[in-house]
């Protein structure tokens, strides 16, 4: 590839590509091959000026050497990749942001003024139309402000400033739209499996066919290294299932005939054929997504505060605007109070402002899925880690081996199993091999071939000795190997915080290799400075083993942890622990007025506390008054009519929305399960009308009786 170098600094480049123009396809395609470079250690491709950034390490030369072999065509880009990429939403609304700013000032110069005022008056229509709808409601707000800034400047013939006035709202509504999409489409690349094509199992065959194709009941076949799909059940085959990505464990786990494994997964070892259970959004990882995006909805309380502010000030702008009419009546003064107003500094700032914020904190590696947890921090007194990759650097490494012979070294054995685990790539064969090469052994081949059996360990000849290495059921059970004699205790008392790997030769106990996922080094200090901090409550929770999370709890100094939990476990502690201190800031905060419970929003609206509000159907409002009054919410009910059926907007405290969201999660779910179970009073009428039907059947038999001949 042709190429020059625009700009360059010691371990960075900029260059420039010899192309006319670049697509977002080849785009993609530079950024995965620079990506994947060993010698790349960050990458950023600019498809609309043709420029790219490269950070390496290592020689300057290897760099420009690895750039001119770069061919489009010689890239093979994995399933979904472009999909999923984000680049074509954002080229796709930088258009249209520049088409707007080129149609609106195009028209403003080239088209004659009856043409323009014609069409400003059909785009008028939407805004002012909203703006009634609001006022139809009993709302002073935004679009009523807009509805009158527009209307005013339309009939007074000011058809450019009703123009300016439209094309600065759609500039916001755009850039709204085009900030929740990218935010969105961020976490659902992130969370994305890109699995387009599996291998479904069909009359004894394997058929490679598209992802969407397959429906629960279908069984496929998972090949050694590849992503699990779909949540299944193991219907054929043996395998050991990495399950880092849902439940944080750090070592793979054995999968056998019968056996659950979920979507997000990856078989490192072995091959299954996996019946289908679950598909379109209804795995367990999908399910993990949703309820991320879901949270994606939450506002900041300051952004929720500013779209108040400015409907509130909404009042005082028209009114504004009628007195400086009434003084000087001069309509070009009092519309001016308008469109001072109109930017709605605040409503459009305060986004802008996060979303600023959320970048900076994604530059530093710090993932906020919203405002809203912005803000949370600040004021937060428990946090809660995950082990694996978080508080460790989810790599296993060997952190000791224990020796059992009496005739060999403890380095002599680690290089007798890394002969052996270096033919496999599963993460614990890796982690031996790189002890191994840590300590400069050479390991060359020394045995005869190597018998690998899928998910328990491998089986060889070393020198005329059967070698063989795996886990403690197919060291000692399968293999029936022994401990040589007063070895006993120091096998007893092998480090529990570790995994364990046996190496046996000739049917005897020869080394326990101890694997272990390091603490990353910052971990300890870091929990310290929280602590310092004023964090009251450190909590850990992974899904890895009860002795392992014990082990890595006290060496970082966690107050609390929990082991063996699965994603959902984790998200109904967090909300558990928020609705408990809800609760326990409702208890202490001091009453605001004498108003309490149930009340008019007038009342609500008189006690100057900033107002959340939320919708729920009509048929469901009784219930939800039982549930408010348990959680002690100050709340009112406004009923819409405008729909049918009706729906009512129940407004609360700001303050409280954690109390709101714990009694809103209740209410929903007692909702739910009454309509998946019948009433008591609906199977008392079913039992009794089935009891008067066989009374009648009883009745109906002893007449035919009756009416039988005698003899």
């Amino acid at each position: 590839m042709k190429f020059y170098i625009k700009h360059e600094s010691r371990g960075r480049i900029r260059i420039h590509l010899a192309q006319k123009r670049m697509s977002s396809v080849q785009a993609e395609t530079l950024l995965y091959y620079l990506q994947n470079q060993n010698q790349v250690s960050f990458a950023k491709v600019y498809d609309r000026t043709g420029d790219a950034v490269i950070c390496y390490e290592g020689e300057r030369a290897a760099v420009i050497r690895m750039i001119q072999l770069f061919h489009y065509e010689e890239v093979e880009l994995p399933t979904g990749l472009l999909e999923s990429s984000g680049r074509a939403l954002n080229n796709e609304y930088q258009e249209k942001l520049i088409s707007k700013v080129i149609y609106h000032f195009g028209r403003k110069w080239l088209l004659p003024a009856p043409i323009r005022a014609i069409y400003t008056t059909v785009v008028s229509v939407k805004y002012i139309w909203k703006g009634i709808q609001t006022l139809a409601q009993g709302k002073i707000e935004v679009p009523v402000l807009d509805a009158t800034a527009i209307g005013v400047s339309m009939l007074r013939g000011d058809y450019g400033t009703a123009g300016s006035v439209m094309f600065l709202l759609g500039v916001g509504e755009l850039l709204e739209e085009w900030t929740h999409k990218k935010s969105v489409g961020d976490l659902a690349r992130s969370m994305s499996l890109n699995v387009g094509k599996v291998w479904l199992k069909k009359d004894g065959q394997e058929i490679l066919v598209p992802s969407e194709k397959i429906v629960a009941g279908d069984e496929i076949v998972v090949h050694m290294g590849n992503l699990i799909p779909f949540d299944g059940e193991v219907s054929n085959g043996e395998g050991m299932v990495n399950q880092a990505s849902l439940t944080g464990e750090s070592v793979p786990v054995r999968r056998t005939l019968g056996s659950v494994v979920y979507a997000g997964t990856v078989l490192e070892e072995g091959e299954l054929t996996i019946l289908v259970k679950q598909t379109g959004g209804s795995s367990r990882y999908e399910k993990i997504t949703a309820m991320i995006e879901e949270s994606e909805k939450l506002k900041s309380g300051l952004e929720s505060k500013a779209e108040h502010l400015a409907d509130r000030l909404v009042p005082y702008s028209l009114g504004g605007t009628a007195l400086t009419y009434l003084l000087t009546r001069n309509a070009t003064k009092a519309l001016s109070i308008l469109m001072v107003d109109f930017s709605c500094a605040l409503k459009l700032a305060m986004p802008i402002s996060v979303l600023s914020a959320i970048r900076e904190a994604n530059q530093h590696k710090i993932t906020v899925k919203g405002g809203k947890f912005l803000e949370a921090v600040a004021e937060a007194d428990t946090i809660v880690f995950d082990k694996t990759g978080t508080l460790t650097k989810a790599q296993p490494t060997v952190a000791e081996v224990v020796s059992f012979s009496e005739t060999k070294s403890p380095d002599e054995l680690l290089r007798i199993a890394a002969c052996l685990e270096e033919h496999f790539p599963h993460s614990m064969a890796k982690a031996v091999v790189d002890a191994a090469k840590e300590k400069h052994l050479d390991h060359e081949e020394m045995h005869s071939k190597v018998e690998y059996i899928v998910a328990h360990g491998i089986s060889t000849t070393i020198n005329g000795e059967k070698a063989i290495i795996g886990s403690y059921h197919f060291v000692f059970e399968d293999e029936n190997s022994i401990i040589l004699e007063g070895m006993e205790e120091k096998f007893r008392h092998l480090p529990e915080e570790y995994s364990h790997l046996y190496l046996a030769l000739e049917g005897v106990l020869a080394a326990v290799i101890c694997i272990e996922d390091p603490l990353r080094p910052e971990a300890a200090e870091i929990i310290r400075q929280l602590k310092k901090a004023g964090l009251k409550k450190i909590v850990m929770m992974t899904g890895d083993s009860e002795r392992t999370a014990k082990a890595i709890a006290k060496k970082v100094g966690v107050d609390e942890y929990y082991a063996e939990v699965l994603p959902e476990d984790k998200a109904n502690f967090v909300e558990k622990e928020k609705a408990e201190k809800a609760r326990k800031q409702q208890t202490k905060a001091p009453p605001d007025k004498e108003y309490h419970g149930k009340q008019s929003l007038k009342k609500l609206t008189q006690q100057n506390i900033q107002l959340s509000n939320i919708e729920i159907t009509d048929n469901n409002i009784k219930a939800f008054e039982k549930v408010a009054k348990k959680y002690g919410i100050d709340f009112s009910l406004k009923r819409d009519k405008s729909v049918d059926p009706p729906r009512y907007f129940v407004f609360f405290k700001a303050r409280d929305v954690e109390v709101m969201t714990a009694a809103f999660r209740e209410f929903t779910g007692k909702t739910l399960n009454k309509t998946k179970k019948p009433s008591v009073r609906k199977k008392l009428q079913q039992a009794i009308t089935a009891r008067n039907q066989d009374k009648q059947r009883e009745r109906e038999k002893s007449k035919e009786k009756q009416k039988e001949p005698t003899l």
